[in-house]
């Protein structure tokens, strides 16, 4: 047994896992929140995205719209890190090598990245265009990869209780 393995199952044998794997209102109570922390975060993203794409608020300097938006998509991030981990642990040593979970993770990964890079090399550009100017096209590429890293991580993330 790996490393991973076995703090997946030490967080799955802690008795607030359990607590949480075994109750009948906690559990779904936490998915809730997860789930709508998740449509709150991925919904102000895809806003931005859009934008950035030109295909919604282009009445709106794109980087007016990120500067607006990004506090509600960290505080949905918050939440749903926190419900997500609680969730997770709760199930991990039977879900460590769900192939739809490692691919949710991993899509994570990436689109953390993503942001990072956007931050560190489009958002600069952003900033640095007119009003009413084109949106540079380093952030449409980092919106439009945005859009599709979290379409996977939504679809892994249902998928995950199938496999």
């Amino acid at each position: 047994m790996g490393l991973i393995e076995v703090l997946a199952q030490w967080l799955y044998d802690t008795d607030w896992a359990t607590a949480i794997r075994e109750s009948e209102v906690v559990f779904p109570a936490i998915e809730t929140v997860h789930v709508l922390a998740l449509a709150l975060m991925v919904g102000t993203i895809a806003l931005v995205d859009l934008r950035l794409l030109g295909a919604a608020l282009r009445e709106a300097p794109a980087a007016e719209v990120e500067r607006r938006i990004v506090p509600v998509t960290w505080a949905g991030f918050a939440v749903m890190a926190v419900s997500g981990f609680l969730l997770f642990a709760s199930e991990a040593a039977k879900i460590i090598h769900n192939p739809a979970f490692i691919i949710k993770f991993a899509a994570m990964v990436l689109a953390g990245l993503n942001v990072a890079l956007f931050h560190w090399r489009a958002k600069p550009l952003l900033l640095a265009v007119p009003v009413g100017g084109p949106v540079p096209v380093p952030a449409q590429v980092a919106a439009a990869v945005s859009l599709g890293l979290w379409l996977v991580v939504i679809a892994a993330g249902r998928a995950v209780a199938y496999f």
